[in-house]
């Protein structure tokens, strides 16, 4: 764990430059608007060791699978969000010596990540060879209100001396991404042009075919005044640069001004794409760099109104917060249902920017309470679309009659993940599907989604899970062979309990919706079975069989439900007992030895109980969470979260907070050592999910809202706001009481500590332990 983020409220700063760290605080810094995103890279020269990155979004190749031993069903490539062409780049020679940190020492440096306004600022003094002193201040970001531009406000003072500087403003498109398989690159230059102080390059992707057109636009500034410059155009394949020289004096500012625009062909059409893209950058530079920081810090401003949370008394819990909700955000808006949202964000190229199950188990219930409806229903309609894929995906893996396998990753529907034990046997995916359906509907009341989509998409998994199982003549039950569940420390295993318990959730879900959708739409439910070729008395007959004789492991000595068969027969080491030398197991350790321990990377047994937790009393939950969580490494970014939840629940403080700081500075402080191959945004919403439905034990029950709040030892208090059924409510929670605001024009009844309480609208009604006070 590395600890050299300043802990402040507002910002994320680094103070000291370390460059063995640079990679993780590029990851740590990245900017982002949901529809490109940049890592923390230097604009000027850096030598040292780097990840480049710039992705722009719904981009992607099919790099050629790479395996060992190919298998039959294995997909045939992997799908990547690809780094795009570099628009930052301002090189700088100062008397012909370049200027490049690397290199040169460095002083005074500090990078700061403004969450409040949305910018990134970074200062240093560097010292050359030859003695020469600069004091540079470098401002950037990505525009939430023109979310295809960014800008950057580069600023270079000499300290002790007068001389040439040589300023070189390019976009360079001869990018690779450091993951490719076969160190492929996987662009092909279109056309550029270079203007006066502009320049744009159109690039195209292999295979894929599609365009991306960066473009540019720098001017120089002196003492408040824009300088004439003489511009050198420089252009190669796959790079536009535009190269001049002023004369810079002992203690006078220079300041860079750089505007730029990534337009994809996903939004625009190929033929107007080049002339959008000029006309982006001209707008973003006629407005300037100070108009567009204002209207950023205006937009940023309506986004913490409605997604903020504040901790008082802890600050290391409020930054790390507020960090995972900054980012959350600029990754993914809602605007475009064609989008997702993948592991990594806009922040690395680790998981290749592809969809996991992260979006249905961990991201729905942020965006549920924080933004309208209609966000979490496009990420619930992309599934839908790719249900002509999810069939395919499962007739490739021998299923039939509609059955429907969800990918493990995607781009488009089709799997491409390049790992058999992922590709075959994690198919628990399925069921996060489903329960997002039921998750969104609890939550919004919008049951009208089932028969205009959801119904359809339950019906192929139904059938999916229905031919999975089979049935044991041992057991005279049904059982489910060769799995991995969501620990992945295991791998074809048995009968694992959260896959097996899901699937018969899944059967008994989809036959409520079809009942809900034959009762309320009865023209929609006949269009349903035909277009889907559904034997009503049939199929149901086999669900409910399944229903009725599934298998689920459980060891009663322990009174637990067993992960899956044969978990007792591994040696029960517990994760305190193990030397700290040895972590992260999956660093330190050969999968083999992994796959024979009885360690757990993720909640996998608690995975059910928190989706499931209505079903179990709390003797039940209490006893699964001591046993299973004393062997859980947490080596997973979606496992703190889990933990925190179910701790919260069960009254256990001391670990919820203590797994609540794990999940909010699971990056910030480089947990897992792994923080520096991009951030871990799908395991940012649980950081959310821990506070608000672990410490403010917020649940939606029969249409309505119930909070069990409590505080943590160190907090004073906090206060979030969230969505519901055309209502926003502000909470805060104290040690006084709770306290709630309906900022909205319609009454709302809650629960609290099992209470009902009126709050009408535009009032705020303050309860304690559960009596109405005020």
């Amino acid at each position: 764990m590395k600890q050299y983020i300043k802990v402040d409220g507002w910002n994320i700063i680094e103070e000291g430059f370390v460059p063995h760290y640079n990679k993780i605080s590029e990851s740590i810094f990245s900017l982002g608007n949901g529809r490109m995103g940049q890592r923390a890279n230097f604009e000027e020269t850096y030598s040292g060791e780097t990840l480049q990155g710039n992705y722009v979004a719904g981009v992607y190749y099919p790099d050629k699978t790479r395996v060992g031993w190919w298998k039959n069903g294995y997909p045939e490539y992997f799908a990547k969000v690809l780094n795009a062409a570099n628009w930052i780049g301002i090189g700088l020679r100062i008397d012909g010596e370049v200027l490049d940190l690397h290199t040169a020492q460095v002083n005074d440096f500090r990078r700061v990540l403004n969450m409040q306004e949305g910018y990134l600022q970074r200062s240093f003094t560097a010292t050359l060879a030859s003695g020469k002193q600069v004091r540079v201040t470098a401002t950037r970001f990505c525009s939430i209100v023109q979310d295809e531009t960014g800008a950057i406000r580069y600023s270079i003072t000499p300290v002790n001396f007068s001389g040439a500087l040589e300023v070189t403003s390019s976009i360079d498109g001869d990018i690779k991404n450091q993951d490719a398989n076969y160190d492929e690159k996987f662009w092909e230059e279109v056309s550029a042009t270079v203007q006066h102080t502009s320049a744009f390059i159109t690039m195209k992707t292999k295979k894929t075919g599609f365009q991306v057109c960066t473009g540019m636009q720098f001017n120089i500034h002196q003492e408040g005044k824009p300088l004439p410059l003489q511009v050198t155009p420089v252009q190669r394949e796959k790079y536009v640069g535009l190269v001049t020289t002023v004369q810079v004096n002992e203690g006078q500012e220079t300041i860079i001004y750089k505007y730029a625009a990534n337009l994809s062909s996903e939004n625009h059409a190929i033929a107007a794409l080049a002339n959008n893209c000029e006309l982006a950058v001209n707008k973003a530079a006629v407005k300037g760099f100070e108009v567009m920081l204002q209207e950023q810090a205006a937009a940023w401003a309506m986004k913490w109104k409605e997604s903020d949370i504040i901790i008082e008394g802890d600050p290391a819990a409020q930054q790390g917060i507020r960090f995972n909700i900054f980012q959350l955000n600029q990754t993914y808006t809602g605007e475009d249902a064609r989008l997702n949202i993948g592991p990594k964000g806009f922040t690395g190229e680790k998981y290749g920017g592809s969809t996991y199950w992260d979006t249905e188990a961990y991201c729905i219930p942020f965006y549920l309470a924080t933004a309208e409806p209609q966000v979490a229903r496009n990420l619930l309609v992309y599934r839908y679309k790719q249900l002509g894929k999810a069939i395919e995906n499962a007739a490739k893996l021998g299923f039939n009659n509609g059955a429907a396998l969800y990918p493990m990753v995607t781009m488009n529907g089709e799997e491409c993940h390049n790992e058999w034990e992922i590709t075959f046997e994690e198919i628990h995916r399925n069921a996060a599907i489903a329960f997002a359906i039921y998750n969104y509907i609890r939550y919004t009341g919008d049951a009208a989604y089932l028969a205009e989509y959801g119904a359809e998409v339950l019906i192929g998994i139904a059938r999916f899970w229905a031919q999975r199982v089979n049935w044991s003549e041992a057991r005279s039950q049904y059982v489910m062979l060769g799995v991995t569940g969501p620990n992945e420390y295991e791998n074809n295993v048995n009968n694992n309990w959260y896959t097996n318990t899901m699937a018969t959730w899944c059967l008994q879900y989809a036959t409520e919706a079809l009942e809900h959708v034959k009762a309320t739409a009865a023209d929609r439910y006949e269009a349903i079975i035909r277009q889907t070729a559904f034997d009503a008395s049939q199929e149901l007959e086999k669900w409910q069989h399944v229903i009725d004789n599934m298998y689920y492991p459980v060891d009663e000595q322990q009174g637990v439900f067993l992960q899956q068969d044969g978990y007792m027969d591994k040696e029960q080491i517990l994760v305190k007992d193990l030397d700290p030398a040895q972590r992260p197991l999956n660093q330190k350790w050969s999968w083999d030895r992994i796959l024979r321990s009885c360690y757990i990377k993720q909640a996998d047994v608690l995975q059910g109980l928190y989706f499931l937790e209505d079903r179990y009393d709390m003797d039940t939950l209490r006893r699964n969470f001591d046993f299973y969580e004393p062997r859980t490494v947490h080596e997973s970014s979606l496992s703190p979260c889990v933990h925190a939840i179910l701790a919260a629940k069960l009254g256990d403080e001391k670990r919820a907070h203590e797994f609540y700081l794990r999940t909010s500075r699971l990056d910030l402080d480089d947990y897992n050592n792994d923080t520096e191959d991009g951030l871990h945004i799908t395991s940012m919403a649980g950081t959310w999910m821990s506070v608000v439905e672990g410490f403010a034990g917020m649940r939606v029950r029969d249409g309505q809202l119930q909070f069990t709040p409590f505080l943590p030892g160190k907090w004073q208090s906090f206060a979030f706001n969230i969505r519901f059924r055309g209502r926003i409510l502000k909470v805060k929670v104290n040690q006084q009481g709770v306290n709630i605001e309906n900022d909205s024009t319609k009454d709302i009844t809650v629960l609290v500590y099992g209470e009902a309480i009126e709050v009408p609208a535009g009032k705020t009604v303050t309860t304690k332990q559960g009596n109405l006070v005020n």
